[in-house]
């Protein structure tokens, strides 16, 4: 079952001159970990827009769970379907304490108190931060208040989560917070993710990984499938995985090694079977 359905899609800025999108035609399907990447100014981000219902498209269509994008009296249905995380978690956060932030989206939902309380204990949980909930968010670091921000989401029970770049503002190790998070919901919890990034190594985790160059999609596959295709990468302004990138340098020098390595643990079972 597809969840998001984009076919022929474009959308132009309102000058009417600079379009940036050209016929994306796209699927993503119930339970599916979508990795979009792509250079600055790819349209990477006007996509993820257009793919929550955010923005409409200026020709072709949308649809999520069914519903058109376009039809205007689809917008709220299709905003407790799909939820969206930015970039900047300061940004996201409206409360003085994790739990209240959490609740504010379920309140405009009308959702009655005992349902949110239960609700906060468990997305606090899913996303690992149930010691936070009388916290104040401003004292958290990046990667925990972007896992409150994804659990605000999570409260309201999308279907659908799509991520624009959530850890671009982080240090590493909040980067590894925010993945692991996102990994089991779609893992464990059946959750559908979009996930915009250009951190190659999350686009690892991903079932799928969609390219995109100059408001098209002009390379899909497994990771494995588009990360050993290493020189059409680097032609696109584009990194592979640490540890990909290093095993094509061994084979250069001669090393008995496939190109489609993502991992370190890969990378020495090649080396060092027996290890």
């Amino acid at each position: 079952m597809d969840m998001i359905k984009a076919e022929n899609v474009l959308y132009t800025y309102e000058d009417g001159d600079t379009q940036i999108l050209q016929g994306i035609s796209l699927a993503v399907r119930k339970g599916e970990f979508l990795c979009i990447l792509g250079h600055n100014g790819s349209g990477k981000s006007t996509l993820a827009k257009l793919l929550g219902g955010l923005f409409t498209p200026t020709g072709g269509k949308v649809e999520v769970c069914g519903m058109d994008t376009s039809d205007e009296k689809n917008f709220l249905a299709i905003r407790q379907k799909a939820g969206m995380v930015f970039q900047n978690p300061d940004n996201q956060l409206v409360a003085t304490v994790v739990e209240d932030d959490i609740a504010f989206g379920m309140e405009n939902l009308g959702i009655e108190r005992e349902e949110m309380n239960r609700r906060i204990d468990e997305v606090l949980q899913t996303v690992g931060m149930t010691e936070f909930r009388k916290s104040a968010p401003h004292k958290l670091s990046g990667g925990q208040k972007q896992r409150i921000a994804i659990a605000g989401m999570l409260a309201m029970r999308p279907e659908i989560l799509i991520l624009d770049e959530p850890t671009a503002m982080l240090d590493p190790m909040g980067r590894r917070e925010v993945m692991r998070s996102v990994e089991s919901l779609c893992r464990n919890d059946g959750m559908t993710v979009v996930h915009i990034t250009h951190f190659m190594e999350e686009a690892i985790l991903a079932d799928r990984v969609a390219v995109m160059s100059e408001g098209q999609i002009i390379m899909q596959g497994t990771p494995r499938e588009v990360f050993s295709q290493q020189e059409r990468l680097r032609e696109l302004a584009l990194d592979v995985p640490q540890m990909t990138s290093l095993a094509h340098s061994l084979i250069r020098h001669g090393a008995d090694l496939p190109p489609d390595i993502l991992t370190i643990e890969e990378l020495a079972d090649r080396i060092c079977p027996s290890r």
